[in-house]
């Protein structure tokens, strides 16, 4: 069974599975931010310098678990986190603006 997710969300997940840096810079909108567990990084430089050591420089991958978007422009991902910086079930919530992520914020799963 494939879980479906909703763009641009899709897009951003599989770029982070495939380790590809710049198709998942990409995603964002220019003002665009990740708040990971309280910590927010703005900006394509901030996002590109925390990927490089905490997602994608560290091999990340997600098993989707579940979708859902309980508002309008959020899409809500839950999955199993794996990578040589941390391990777990996570919660990735992706604000939409039109065809780009505007926020990715990561907590507990």
């Amino acid at each position: 069974m494939t879980i479906e997710i909703p763009e641009p969300a899709a897009s951003m997940v599989a770029a982070i599975n495939d380790q590809d840096e710049a198709r998942f810079l990409d995603c964002f909108t220019a003002d665009g931010f990740v708040d990971d567990w309280g910590r927010v990084f703005r900006g394509r430089e901030a996002i590109d310098g925390w990927s490089s050591r905490e997602l994608i420089g560290a091999r990340g991958t997600l098993t989707v678990e579940s979708v859902s978007t309980p508002e309008d422009g959020v899409v809500v991902v839950i999955g199993d986190w794996r990578s040589s910086h941390a391990n777990g079930r996570s919660r990735f919530d992706f604000a939409v603006a039109g065809d780009r992520v505007e926020s990715m914020t990561i907590s507990e799963g």
